[in-house]
């Protein structure tokens, strides 16, 4: 797939939780391309500690709008810097970079979609693929607590939501691997993004349960090209790099025990 370099406007500058900022992008002409599960890499302006750009998943692309969302959780200078944004400033790009999820593979197939944290920010893109394609998307988020859920609204637009939390401020109180969601339905995939303990969990459930799984993982990413390898990953098929092969794969070539 083609890769761009581009100025986009930012169109408006949200905060869903006061960890996260919601960016929603346009262009002058119709965005490029893009599948549900890659990145973009962002070019952090006025931030002198953060010379290389920062890597961030595709939230969301609303085609009617020409707008492409990245959520984004503020951790350190580069992503504050992002959230001081304003309507009518530019954000400089590269995308879409990466592979994403699977196609859909059969009309009317059951996927769950899995996510814990600022991870469920693909799986909206994704989800939305899946209903309009003949898929039956089942989402299943979970957070530390009522206040760290996001998106709910949308997610609920697309297809049914499961919750779990930490303290049981919502949904069910526990981790996602233990919603008994699990216990009475069966999926024909599931596909997943968060912590990497949470994605092993969930992998760990899709090997006793025999359910094709893929992963989204989040290692430490700086070109986003696979020339600096700064984001190897131990596979079986040796080491290769996450923002060029991945960020999405089969948990059968990881070499996670699970």
């Amino acid at each position: 797939m083609k890769k761009y370099v581009k100025d986009l406007k930012v169109k408006s500058v949200e905060f869903p939780h006061e960890l996260y900022v919601l960016l929603k992008l346009t262009d002058t002409e119709p965005l490029p391309d893009t599948v549900p599960g890659q990145f973009v890499e962002v070019k952090v302006e006025g931030s002198p500690k953060t010379f290389l750009r920062r890597p961030i998943s595709i939230n969301y692309v609303d085609r009617e709008a020409n707008e492409l969302w990245l959520l984004i959780k503020k951790v350190g200078e580069g992503t504050h810097k992002l959230a001081a944004l304003q309507a009518g400033d530019t954000l400089n790009l590269v995308f879409p970079l990466g592979n994403g999820f699977s196609p859909v593979q059969k009309q009317g197939e059951n996927v769950l979609l899995v996510g814990g944290g600022v991870g469920v920010a693909p799986l909206l893109d994704y989800g939305k693929y899946l209903k309009e394609n003949g898929a039956e998307p089942v989402f299943l988020l979970g957070a530390r607590s009522k206040s760290d859920l996001l998106e709910q609204d949308l997610f609920k637009a697309i297809a049914p939501v499961y919750v779990t939390t930490e303290d049981g401020s919502e949904g069910e109180k526990g981790f996602v691997t233990q919603h008994t969601l699990l216990n009475i339905k069966t999926f024909d995939r599931i596909s997943v993004c968060g912590p990497k303990p949470m994605m092993v969990s969930v992998a760990r459930y899709a090997k006793q349960t025999n359910t094709p799984c893929e992963v989204s993982l989040e290692n430490m990413m700086a070109c986003g090209l696979g020339a600096c390898l700064c984001c190897v990953e131990k596979t079986v098929k040796g080491n290769i790099c996450v923002c060029k092969e991945g960020p999405v794969f089969d948990v059968k070539d990881l070499t996670w025990e699970v």
